[in-house]
C-alpha cells in the first residue's frame, strides 16, 4: 500500500534522464531522454503486478540537450513578458485607495487573490503573442516523432495562464521535470505525444 500509486485527475508526469555514457553510439551531440507518463482517466495502482488499464501511456524521446536549454531559456523569457503584460493589466485594475478603509480591504482581499491570479487568462500583445507561438512551434517540434514534419504553429492552441506558461517551462526543467494536470495545456501536450 505504501508504493501505491494514485492520480485523482488527468495528469502528466515528465521527468528526464541524462545519461553519462548510456547515449546511443551513432549521435555525437549530448541527448538526453525524456520520460513521460499521463493517464486519461482518474486511477489508483496498488499492486503493480496486477496492475493494467486502457487509460495509462507511457513513452521516452531522445532529445538534444543543447535544444532543451536554448528552449527553456526561451521559455523563461516568455514567462517574463507575461508577468510584465499581467503587471501592466493589473495597474489599472488597483488604483490607489484613496480613504483607509479602501486600503485595508485592499491588503485583505490581495493575498487570497494572489493564488488564482496566475490561472488568469492573458491577453496577449502582438509582440508576446509571437514570441509565444515561436516557442510553442518550437516545443511542438521538440515533441514530435517527426519534427522535420512539424509545423508552425499559427494560432495558440491553450490558454495562456502565468500557470500554463510556468508549467511548460517547468517540463523543460532538466533537473526536477514536472506533473501538468488536466487543461487545454495538457490536452495540448498529449496531443503532441501521441
Amino acid at each position: 500500500e505504501n508504493r501505491a500509486a494514485s492520480a485523482s485527475n488527468k495528469e502528466i508526469n515528465i521527468q528526464w534522464y541524462i545519461p553519462s555514457v548510456a547515449k546511443p553510439s551513432s549521435d555525437t551531440e549530448t541527448k538526453v531522454l525524456l520520460l513521460y507518463a499521463y493517464n486519461m482517466n482518474p486511477v489508483k495502482i496498488s499492486d503493480i503486478k496486477i496492475f493494467s488499464s486502457m487509460s495509462v501511456f507511457s513513452g521516452h524521446l531522445w532529445i538534444p540537450l543543447a535544444r532543451i536549454i536554448s528552449l527553456r531559456e526561451k521559455l523563461s523569457d516568455l514567462k517574463e513578458q507575461v508577468e510584465i503584460l499581467m503587471q501592466g493589466s493589473n495597474s489599472f485594475s488597483t488604483s490607489v485607495p484613496t480613504s483607509f478603509l479602501e486600503q485595508s480591504e485592499t491588503l485583505k482581499i490581495s493575498p487570497s487573490n494572489k493564488g488564482k491570479m496566475s490561472d488568469v487568462k492573458v491577453d496577449l500583445d502582438e509582440k508576446t503573442e509571437e514570441i509565444a507561438k515561436k516557442c510553442l512551434s518550437e516545443v511542438k517540434a521538440v515533441l514530435s516523432v517527426v519534427p522535420a514534419l512539424s509545423s508552425p504553429l499559427t494560432k495558440i492552441p491553450f490558454d495562456v495562464t502565468l500557470q500554463s506558461i510556468t508549467n511548460l517551462e517547468d517540463m523543460f526543467d532538466l533537473a526536477n521535470g514536472c506533473i501538468i494536470t488536466e487543461g487545454s495545456l495538457f490536452d495540448w501536450i498529449i496531443s503532441l505525444l501521441h
